[in-house]
């Protein structure tokens, strides 16, 4: 070969401890900028694995009415997370890389699931089966759904420094995103994050409540809260609702008209004050390019990299961005009145009777 020898590429940031050393000092502020160059090298090196299992993942969904979206994990997510879990190291952090797939219902969804692990592949399932199954046992925020946790596994050479890489696949019935992306939408018009447990907690105990309403009604499942009976359930998040006015204003959102092209690699951009705006790319390394270029640029806002099949994938898969809360609202209304037994009041005619 020319006396050419063939060198193997190191791990992406250099090797597991100097990620690891990267996340400490970005976590205690004592980060340097060649720091937050391994955090970027890492980052980035998740694309293969997202590529890899959006493949394998689309392959088995073909024909069917299951939503496949993947997206990266914000850099200010990642940096608030080290600080949220002081003991967690970087390079062990399994939702860097993430796919989301939503079913019609719960019974689809597991079924797909069992038929999923079954699938003859390398990547190794890294958690038992019931570990992160919110669904049988639902988060105290509410949140409901499945994770499961795969190690990336190659056997070329090229790809040898990826070995080991974590990925994260999300499954969620479209109710259950429904609830999701209201979570997220509150922590964007309240100074409140209900889904990080920060700030007012009422907004924590609404968005739980109305968890166990929505799975109650519409699922014929349960939520954080299941021995309580249907009409002090509702009771009590209207009473909450009384003092929030939380529902008016998700149902007084409008929702963000920006565009979303049919090309692939989308860059979705919220301003500090709400503005969101688009940014579409036909190659995923010229959109991560343009992702840290950004985040650099603008510290303050919230930028995330997705990727869908379709411009209608992307806003139903990440409705949160657009302040679509449409679904949560209908659901949460008519879950209302069901288990009450009476028709849902406005909260002003509720405070008039």
């Amino acid at each position: 070969m020319n006396n050419m020898t063939i060198r193997t590429r190191q791990f992406p940031g250099g090797s597991k401890s100097r990620v690891n050393r990267a996340g400490n000092n970005i976590r205690n502020g004592m980060a340097t900028w060649q720091d937050y160059h391994v955090l970027e090298e890492w980052r980035s090196a998740h694309r293969a694995v997202l590529n890899t299992f959006q493949a394998i993942l689309r392959n088995r969904t073909r024909g069917t009415n299951i939503t496949v979206a993947q997206r990266h994990k914000r850099r200010i997510t990642i940096i608030d997370k080290l600080k949220r879990y002081p003991s967690m190291q970087l390079a062990r952090m399994d939702d860097v890389a993430g796919c989301r797939l939503i079913f019609d219902d719960i019974d689809s969804l597991y079924a797909f699931r069992e038929k999923f692990h079954k699938s003859r592949f390398h990547h190794k399932i890294k958690n038992h089966i019931d570990k992160y199954d919110y669904i049988k046992n639902p988060k105290r925020s509410g949140y409901r759904g499945v994770h499961d946790v795969y190690s990336y596994d190659v056997n070329s050479i090229a790809g040898r420094h990826l070995k080991g890489l974590l990925i994260e696949i999300q499954y969620r019935t479209k109710i259950q995103h429904a609830w999701a992306t209201a979570v997220e939408v509150v922590g964007y018009i309240t100074t409140s994050q209900p889904k990080f447990q920060r700030g007012d907690t009422r907004y924590q105990d609404a968005m739980a409540l109305a968890s166990e309403i929505i799975a109650r009604s519409c699922e014929n499942s349960h939520g954080p809260f299941p021995d309580i009976d249907n009409k002090n359930l509702v009771r009590r998040y209207l009473e909450l609702d009384d003092e929030l006015n939380l529902l008016n204003r998700l149902r007084g959102l409008n929702e963000a008209d920006a565009e979303v092209t049919s090309r692939k690699n989308i860059l979705l951009i919220i301003s500090p004050d709400g503005e969101l705006d688009t940014k579409s790319f036909r190659s995923g390394v010229e959109a991560l390019r343009n992702l840290f270029e950004l985040e650099k640029r603008h510290p303050d806002f919230d930028i995330v990299l997705v990727k869908a099949d379709a411009p209608e994938d992307v806003r139903f898969a990440f409705k949160n961005y657009f302040s679509d809360t449409r679904d949560f609202v209908g659901l949460l209304e008519k879950a209302c009145t069901d288990l009450s037994g009476s028709r849902m009041l406005s909260r002003r005619t509720r405070r008039s009777t």
